[in-house]
């Protein structure tokens, strides 16, 4: 079955976002699948899958704004800042007020320099800078701005009989903020350590949970896994313009149109609604970044 579109799977703990990609080839018969933002093993949640031509989408996707539901725990730091590494460090929680750790947050929210966690997928030097950790080097990675648009603070709690606080968050920021940055950074502000205990991400851009399948109901109806054929992927993820017959001849082509005045990138739709292009406009021109219009 030859099908073009975008799968919002809800993905479950203890995979990773390459598993997620292996399940969905099997299951749409096909080698061209790609995911849109990678989600580490322990999180779970919304992780959008291209499949054959919408995997040209992808490189949108991955750069929208992403939401997530987590948890922090302070009181103890972990090489991974989550709850899969092992503990570096411990320290008392007794004198951390719920202010303070409100506080404390709401400075992580607006335009920051954050430094990505030391076992993570960027490269240094080439080489991904969780394999040189795991090799016992010290990895050095340098702060890249990110933008917390939105950090709310959804319970504090304190477990009997353990000396750890646990904070919930919901957190709505940019492509490239590591949650497990704001636990770890927030545990050293406050002296005692943090790692993150559960993510779970709610949103990619405009696609949530709502429309996400787990990988049990795409096993019950594949082939048919597709969630959101291309034109209405196109639709959910970009502003619209719709062609006349000549500019959807011009544009299935790679030529430009005149511009409009849509900030892009947006896609264009022929008058049969199909999707033929992402395109952006610059120099009074309306130029195509892709042509998606079907051979």
């Amino acid at each position: 079955m030859n099908v073009d579109g975008l799968i919002v799977v809800d993905k479950p703990g203890g995979m990773t976002s390459h598993d997620v990609v292996a399940r969905i080839r099997r299951l749409a018969k096909t080698r061209r699948v790609g995911h849109g933002g990678t989600l580490d093993p322990m999180a779970t949640g919304v992780l959008v899958i291209g499949v054959n031509r919408a995997t040209r989408l992808l490189t949108y996707v991955i750069g929208s704004e992403k939401s997530y539901l987590a948890t922090v725990r302070l009181g103890a730091a972990t090489i991974t800042d989550d709850a899969e590494g092992d503990v570096t460090s411990r320290a008392s929680v007794a004198g951390v007020g719920d202010e303070a750790i409100r506080a404390e947050l709401g400075r992580q929210v607006g335009e920051l320099e954050q430094v990505p966690s030391a076992v993570s997928a960027i490269k240094i030097n080439g080489e991904r800078a969780y394999k040189r950790v795991r090799d016992g080097e010290d990895v050095d990675i340098p702060a890249r701005r990110v933008t917390i648009h939105r950090l709310d603070v959804l319970d504090i709690r304190r477990p009997e009989g353990a000396d750890v606080v646990d904070v919930d968050i919901d957190v709505t920021c940019s492509s490239g903020t590591y949650i497990r940055a704001i636990a770890r950074d927030l545990g050293a502000v406050l002296g005692v350590g943090g790692h993150l205990t559960a993510l779970r991400r709610t949103a990619v851009g405009g696609l949530t949970l709502a429309e996400a399948s787990t990988l049990s109901e795409l096993e019950e109806r594949a082939p048919d896994v597709i969630g959101l054929p291309m034109a209405e992927a196109a639709a959910r993820a970009f502003p619209r313009r719709d062609a006349t017959e000549e500019e959807a001849r011009v544009l299935s082509h790679g030529g430009p149109l005149a511009a409009v005045g849509i900030d892009g990138p947006y896609a264009v739709f022929d008058p049969a609604g199909t999707l033929l292009a992402i395109v952006s406009e610059r120099d009074g021109r309306a130029k195509p970044e892709i042509v998606l219009a079907p051979a």
